[in-house]
């Protein structure tokens, strides 16, 4: 329970110096990161184009045809949004990164409108 508290207040604090996301956000990319290392079979590191993608399959999985609206409502409208949210997580330690990590690693992977469109192929995501 302590770690969790700690979490949202880390949290919180951040909301206060950037409110353009909500504090839900911060929650649901750190459960994607999870899910993307599961995905990837990999404990450690993963790159910002990995990260989104695992992000796209993780809100496809979770929120189905809602997906881009839940984002949108936490203010996550781009992959430079992501981008934004993991960089202020390395900021207050909550990740970490690499030499070689970058803002700029987010940039332009995929556009919201055509990413969280609902495919056969997203409806058999594991």
């Amino acid at each position: 329970m302590e770690k969790t508290k700690g979490f949202w207040e880390i949290v919180e604090a951040i909301y206060e110096r950037d409110g353009r996301y909500r504090p839900d956000s911060y929650e649901f990319v750190m459960q994607a990161l999870r899910f993307t290392q599961k995905k990837l079979k990999r404990a450690g590191h993963v790159s910002g184009r990995e990260l989104s993608e695992g992000i796209r399959q993780y809100a496809l999985k979770t929120y189905g045809p809602m997906a881009r609206t839940v984002l949108e409502y936490w203010g996550i409208r781009s992959t430079e949004d992501i981008g934004n949210i993991v960089f202020n997580m390395i900021a207050v330690k909550l990740f970490s990164k690499t030499e070689d990590d970058s803002i700029d690693d987010f940039k332009g992977l995929y556009r919201f409108d055509e990413a969280f469109k609902r495919t056969i192929t997203d409806l058999t995501i594991t």
